[in-house]
């Protein structure tokens, strides 16, 4: 350390005692200098060490945030699985009212403007066919009052049903 002088001289006169005072200084700033070495040098020793503790330490977090993200990622995959499940069948028995709404009123539409159905439609075949048994059993009657061969006027008498003729619009 700097030691002090407490002679009443000037301290140009005295070339011993400012020399010594140099000579002090350096030897501090010496020992300081060689301090700062000595602590880089360990810090670098250590430093490895702890940078490659931090390290293990980073992996092994990141492993365990990972596998929690992975955890909550399934979570909310099967969470938006049964919620498409459940809006599917909701938005299916929409659909299919939907449907039926709309064909009861096309049907109703169909109807007013005098068109038949698809039941009228067949209804009236089932009326013809009725009618046609009926018209060959009096015809077979009235002709010689006995019934065709097998096979005979039954197959000859191949009805035809008659095609229906819209009107075109005019061009």
């Amino acid at each position: 350390m700097v030691k002090k002088t407490t002679s009443g001289t000037d301290d140009s006169a005295d070339p011993t005692g400012s020399a010594q005072f140099a000579g002090t200084v350096k030897d501090s700033a010496s020992k300081i200098w060689l301090a700062g070495l000595g602590a880089f040098a360990k810090a670098q020793e250590e430093g490895g060490k702890v940078f490659e503790t931090l390290v293990k330490e980073g992996l092994s977090i990141q492993r365990k945030t990972q596998a929690a993200a992975g955890e909550r990622l399934n979570e909310a995959t099967s969470r938006m699985a049964s919620m498409a499940t459940g809006f599917t069948s909701r938005t299916s028995g929409q659909w299919d009212k939907l449907e039926t709404i709309f064909e009861e009123r096309v049907a109703k539409s169909l109807n007013r403007l005098g068109v038949p159905s698809a039941r009228d439609v067949e209804a009236l075949q089932a009326r013809i066919d009725e009618l046609q048994r009926t018209v060959d059993r009096l015809s077979a009657r009235s002709v010689g009052k006995s019934a065709p061969a097998a096979g005979g006027a039954a197959k000859s008498t191949a009805r035809k049903r008659p095609v229906r003729k819209t009107a075109k619009p005019p061009a």
